[in-house]
Parts: structure tokens; sequence; C-alpha cells
């Protein structure tokens, strides 16, 4: 009697990862990754960005409500700041050396707030009401942004 060889079963062959097909994964991870963090510092650079926007439209906002306070003080508001004493003085000071310690105020709130700051005002009495151009500047990295707000005066 002849043996007949018995088969054997065939093993099923247990798939996995070859290194090729990890290296290619980690390299699509990896471009992923790196796209992310790019996505990560442009919205940091944004946020920056709107930071000091906000801050700017405040400054206007708030030299623009000290204007609309002292309506009589006209082109006094176009000149240079001085520090007057007029706010926690105790001294009564007069329409110029109000608007001459408004701009020294908000002057040191430009510097405090905005990275090489700048602020300034243009008194145009041409016109009827009379305007002032609020204009104020500051540096982002790469780029100079400069913003203009034209205010009226109210209340004359």
């Amino acid at each position: 009697m002849r043996r007949t060889q018995l088969s054997r079963p065939r093993r099923a062959r247990i798939g996995g990862f070859t290194l090729i097909e990890v290296l290619i994964a980690l390299i699509i991870m990896s471009v992923g990754m790196l796209g992310i963090a790019g996505l990560y510092v442009h919205s940091m650079q944004a946020g920056r960005t709107s930071m000091f926007r906000h801050h700017a439209v405040t400054l206007a906002g708030d030299v623009a409500d000290r204007i609309r306070a002292n309506p009589r003080a006209f082109g006094a508001y176009a000149g240079a700041g001085a520090n007057n004493n007029c706010v926690n003085g105790g001294i009564d000071c007069t329409i110029p050396q109000m608007a001459a310690n408004d701009i020294f105020l908000w002057q040191q709130q430009a510097a405090a707030v905005l990275p090489g700051g700048n602020v300034g005002i243009v008194f145009n009495g041409g016109v009827t009401p009379p305007t002032y151009q609020i204009t104020i500047n500051w540096n982002e990295p790469g780029e100079a942004l400069s913003y203009v707000f034209t205010i009226p005066v109210f209340g004359i």
C-alpha cells in the first residue's frame, strides 16, 4: 500500500504592513502636520493683526470722544500734545490746554498698545461742520499698516 501524501492545509498568509507602506504613511502624516503648523502660524499672525486693528479703532474712538467733549478747541487738536495735568492735577485748564493734554494722553496710549504706534490729527475748518482726520499708524512685521478715520465734529 502506498502511502498517499496527505496535503497539508495551506496556511493563510497573515497580512501586515511592509516597511515601504509604513514609510509612505509617515511621509503623508508629516506633510499633513506641516500644513497644520503653517495654518497655526498664519492664524497667530491674523490674531495679532486683529488685536492691533481693534486697538487702533478704540484709540480713534477715544480721541473722537475727547474732541466732541471739547468742541470749541478746533485746531488745537491738530497741535502737539503736552502734559498739562488737566485730568487728575486739579488744574483748571483752558480749552487749548485741555486739547494738548488729550493729545498727550492719546499718544501715550498709542505708544503703549501699538508697536511703533504713531498718531496724528488734521483739522479742516473750511467745511461745515469742521472735521478732523484722525490717522493711526503702526508697524507689522514685514509691512506698515495705516488706517485713516475722518470724524465730523458735532455740537458747535
